[in-house]
């Protein structure tokens, strides 16, 4: 087994506890010099050197994304501003965006991250890595740019959109590994199979797939159509970028990087700690950044630990797969839902190609969920092969969700493509 740097990677959990233990009160002395931090320590009478174990961490406040809008842009800076290289930002269109600084020396380890990251999934300095993320303020650019060059990859940074010149330097530089969407691999997927290429012929073998919620059978699928490992992987600009949790060659569970983040599992109603291995709301505090430590940080997206150990010989905790955020979550005649619930199903059928759309409307008095699919270019236009396809689909759908959606079955093609992250649900509804 290979490791970029065993002596982290696999560090026993008493040591690694006692790493983090130490990296979290260093945190704390730093962000009680940003000016929220330091509002919030004063109001709520909290000592910064009276955390002294990771059950301590537990009596400190959440920090939340209307924090960051409302402190909007400085007031989490831990440091001058001077000593800052980098900001980040989201886009900002429903009001003030989130800005994250970093310093040099965070930038630094941010590459080391990624590196790591990549390492582990088999990549090396003998490859050539091609980004389809956007650069510019969105992380998934610039961070898996630095974390491959880090690596020692010849890197191809490509950039979002165009899928013909995607494809063309996939071919003519000999790309081997891909940081890109789900739903714009199986884009990339059908665009090629379109263009009469095979790409089980072309040197790409991994993918890096990431910043949407997806199932697992669309990772199967996606690896079946373009003959490559996918692996999933974790990251959010609040915690640098890509690179705070990947998968590694065992494709079981995301190792989180416990020596740069601490991990917390809270139900996302109540907000106290859930059983270890349930499902809940994924809260995350910076134990080794400068320039905007975040303490407690709710990042919405649900999943729980993983249990036991990984046969990798990585000590660091696995989280299982994303299943979606607790503010993505549908709700329709009183029954909670995610779309990767409906994705996971439709995914099942091979007659079913990798594009769908969700409509919740009102009818009449009542609220309708409406499912619209694409079938696979090589089905049949049978219409009593369609009906019948049609009435499986429904059933199982009706068996997962514990409600029936109305489904349309659409021809390949009819539904909008997006080449950056898939809008899958509309939400039409009138309030009565």
């Amino acid at each position: 087994m290979e490791y970029w740097k065993e002596e982290i990677e696999t560090l026993s959990r008493p040591a690694l506890e006692q790493l983090q233990v130490r990296r979290l009160q260093e945190t704390l002395a730093r962000a009680s010099h940003s000016p929220f931090y330091k509002r919030m320590f004063a109001k709520k009478g909290i000592d910064a050197g009276s955390v002294r174990s990771l059950d301590d961490l537990k009596t400190l406040p959440f920090t939340t994304k209307d924090d960051l809008r409302n402190n909007y842009p400085y007031g989490f800076a831990a440091i001058p501003l001077k000593d800052c290289v980098r900001l980040h930002s989201s886009s900002g269109t429903t009001g003030n965006p989130t800005v994250v600084l970093h310093s040099r020396r965070d930038i630094d380890e941010w590459a080391e991250q990624v590196a790591r990251c990549m390492y582990m999934v088999g990549l090396r300095d003998t490859d050539v890595f091609q980004n389809t993320s956007g650069y510019g303020m969105f992380t998934g650019g610039l961070g898996f740019q630095y974390g491959a060059e880090r690596l020692g990859a010849l890197t191809v940074p490509a950039a979002a959109g165009n899928t013909k010149r995607q494809i063309k330097f996939i071919k003519d530089f000999g790309t081997t590994c891909l940081h890109i969407i789900p739903s714009y691999a199986m884009r990339l997927a059908e665009v090629m199979h379109e263009e009469g290429i095979d790409s089980h012929e072309t040197r790409l073998r991994v993918l890096c797939i990431g910043a949407e919620p997806h199932s697992e059978e669309q990772r199967r699928r996606i690896e079946q159509m373009l003959g490559v490992k996918a692996y999933n992987c974790f990251g959010m600009s609040e915690m640098n970028g890509p690179g705070v949790a990947f998968e590694c060659t065992e494709q079981n569970g995301l190792h989180i990087w416990e020596d740069y983040v601490v991990a917390e599992i809270v139900d996302p109603h109540t907000l106290e700690p859930v059983v270890d291995g349930e499902v809940g709301e994924l809260v995350l505090t910076t134990i080794n950044r400068e320039a905007m430590p975040l303490l407690r940080y709710r990042t919405r997206d649900l999943t729980r630990f993983l249990p036991g150990s990984c046969p990798c010989g990585r000590t660091h905790r696995r989280l299982s797969r994303f299943q979606g955020r607790s503010d993505d979550m549908i709700i329709l005649k009183g029954v909670n839902l995610f779309p990767v619930q409906i994705e996971t199903i439709l995914m099942q059928f091979p007659e079913l190609g990798g594009n769908y759309f969700i409509t919740l409307e009102t009818v009449g008095a009542s609220d309708e969920m409406l499912v619209e699919v694409e079938l696979s270019e090589l089905f049949t236009d049978d219409y009593s092969v369609l009906q019948a396809l049609a009435r499986d689909v429904s059933r199982r759908l009706r068996d997962e969700l514990l409600l029936t959606p109305r489904l349309k079955l659409v021809a390949r093609g009819s539904l909008p493509v997006q080449e950056g992250k898939a809008v899958r649900v509309k939400d039409l509804r009138k309030i009565i």
